[in-house]
């Protein structure tokens, strides 16, 4: 039995009441005998017996009938006994997240899980109804043949999916099923990250099952990047992993081992590369498996191509100067003029261009950004000092700038907006060019001035202007990513092509390296890889698993032989307060009719 208001029970309290009115009322103090009271004292002792019974009859109901009031106030909800149960609507959730891959005891957590789910099916009776809802979103209804067969064939999901959102999905399905009796049981490796939103089920009976066992120590690689994305032709790949001792890992590109090494705890790994492939290829870094391998390769793109050949305008001043010169040095820009930097009275493309310094050639420059085809104007000035906010500007405030304004008519300007400063659009690119809404001065903006500012103009350079090299996009399996406006189709780690229509597009929930075709050529990558919170196996406590199915009478069990009579036995719990009225009112009906039975006079004599 359990109780949905315990704290009601403290009613039960009121059991005093009766207790103490009953010894107050007892006589006390000295007895004297008068001769014409000795014939009513003889007959008072022969039914002393009797009284003294009735009494405590009397009290017993009282107690009773005020225990029967708070327990019903507490609306118990217990277990009717029976051996079948009436027809049920019943939704499995099971999780299938990449946590519940680990191994322990040289058993999956997931193996365990589809273990229980059909021990439960298998209490199934003919009325009732079931769907199978994944963590990856996937629903299943049907018969139980159907739900069983799809139990069977349920994978590990490449990420962590969304439990929250399958247990909702669940909860509805159940409650719109017409039939009375409703439960959810939920299947889950009670992973802490999964446990963080808030499900409201409205009174559906809940049985939890996750397994008591402890998680297995876990390594993973939880960051893999190459710097910069468009190698000219060389790199570096930036790794991290999560292992607590040095761990051996390799760095694989197009398909090869190109590096192996030995990371330390915590510490980053910095691999240099010079492959002599050229255009887009995919790699991975690598560690030996453990037993949880879906985190033990993570995927990263690179372009591998040659170096833009750069100019700076003369106008354009000695910083950009003298930011094309360290870039040379590194290699990552050649000196030439298929690339300038300049300002925006001089555009053409593709370049990287600035505001003007002076106001007057206001004009200028936006007649100028019209014949270059670029679809921005500048607008009215702006003061600051401004923080900019943007990928690689940390730190960089707008100190003069104009508002950027999109050509009525062009492309939706948040696609293509790089920077902010004060609200305005400060850095925007699109098809051969990058247009900063400062000049390239210090009293224009601190950028020429910080660490940032030759690494940023690199990454503009080679990820904006290097000829059709495109970008890449960073997704979750499942997850919705944006389809660019130039491709329509995808080609997946396997060599296969699948055409893409819409503009929005789920992730491919296999992690790996998917690339956008640009007509016959690789034009950008979709690198998909799993969270960096599933390698967290940390489990959850029942009592925040608990509180995270708000509104719901909830029972979680560690052990698959406990949890797996708690399904179908929803029919079986009634709220009891109806019953516990009916006892209370019986109580005091029995008492009225003992109190009448008792000789007037008699009631509380001792």
């Amino acid at each position: 039995m359990s109780f949905l208001a315990p704290m009601a029970l403290l009613l039960a309290g009121a059991i005093a009441v009766p207790l103490v009115l009953h010894l107050l009322r007892r006589k006390t103090g000295e007895a004297v005998e008068f001769p014409a009271l000795r014939y009513l004292l003889r007959a008072q002792r022969e039914f002393s017996r009797t009284l003294k019974l009735r009494n405590m009859l009397l009290m017993l109901l009282r107690i009773a009938a005020v225990l029967a009031l708070a327990f019903a106030a507490a609306r118990p909800v217990g277990r009717m006994v029976g051996g079948g149960h009436p027809p049920t609507a019943l939704a499995l959730v099971l999780d299938n997240s990449l946590s519940t891959s680990a191994v322990v005891n040289g058993e999956s957590v997931l193996a365990r899980l589809k273990n229980a789910a059909r021990d439960a099916l298998a209490r199934a009776s003919a009325g009732d109804r079931a769907w199978l809802v994944t963590a990856d979103g996937r629903v299943v209804g049907g018969d139980m043949n159907a739900i069983r067969d799809a139990v069977d064939r349920i994978e590990p999901f490449g990420g962590a999916g969304d439990i929250a959102g399958a247990i909702a999905r669940a909860a509805q399905l159940v409650q719109s099923s017409g039939i009375p009796a409703r439960q959810l049981a939920i299947l889950t490796d009670g992973q802490a990250s999964t446990w963080s939103e808030v499900a409201a089920l409205d009174g559906i009976s809940v049985t939890v099952f996750a397994p008591a066992v402890a998680p297995p120590r876990n390594r993973a690689v939880v960051r893999a990047v190459p710097e910069p994305p468009h190698w000219t032709p060389r790199g570096v790949i930036r790794a991290t992993t999560s292992a607590t001792d040095s761990v051996t890992f390799r760095v694989m590109l197009g398909g090869k081992a190109t590096a192996r090494g030995t990371a330390a705890p915590g510490a980053e790994v910095s691999v240099r590369l010079q492959p002599t492939e050229r255009g887009w290829i995919a790699g991975s870094v690598e560690l030996e498996p453990d037993e949880m391998r879906g985190d033990d390769t993570r995927w990263f793109a690179a372009h591998i191509g040659a170096a833009p050949a750069v100019v700076a305008d003369p106008g354009a001043g000695a910083f950009a100067r003298t930011a094309i010169d360290a870039l040379v040095q590194e290699g990552r820009v050649t000196r030439g003029s298929d690339v300038v930097i300049a300002g925006a009275e001089a555009a053409r493309r593709p370049a990287v261009l600035f505001a003007p310094s002076d106001p007057v050639q206001l004009g200028a420059a936006n007649r100028a950004l019209q014949r270059a085809g670029v679809p921005w104007r500048f607008g009215s000035a702006r003061i600051g000092p401004a923080p900019v906010r943007g990928s690689g500007l940390d730190g960089v405030s707008a100190l003069r700038w104009y508002a950027i304004e999109a050509v009525p008519g062009s492309a939706d300007a948040a696609v293509d907006t790089l920077a902010r400063a004060g609200g305005d659009a400060w850095a925007v690119a699109g098809d051969g060019y990058v247009l900063v809404a400062s000049p390239l001065t210090p009293e224009g903006t601190d950028l020429p001035i910080r660490a940032a500012w030759v690494p940023w103009l690199g990454a503009a350079i080679s990820d904006r202007l290097g000829g059709d090299a495109g970008a890449v996009t960073e997704a979750a399996p499942g997850t919705v990513v944006a389809r660019p406006s130039w491709s329509r189709e995808l080609e997946w780690p396997d060599g296969t092509m699948h055409a893409v229509t819409d503009a929005r597009m789920r992730a491919p929930t296999r992690p790996g390296v998917y690339f956008w075709r640009r007509g016959t050529a690789r034009g950008g990558a979709l690198v998909v890889n799993a969270e960096v919170a599933e390698s967290d196996l940390a489990r959850a406590t029942v009592a925040s698993m608990q509180a995270r199915l708000a509104g719901s009478d909830v029972a979680v069990f560690g052990d698959a032989g406990s949890w797996t009579p708690s399904v179908f036995a929803v029919t079986g719990r009634r709220a009891l307060e109806g019953t516990l009225l009916i006892v209370a009112l019986g109580c005091l009906a029995a008492e009225a009719f003992v109190t009448r039975a008792v000789p007037e006079g008699t009631e509380e004599t001792d």
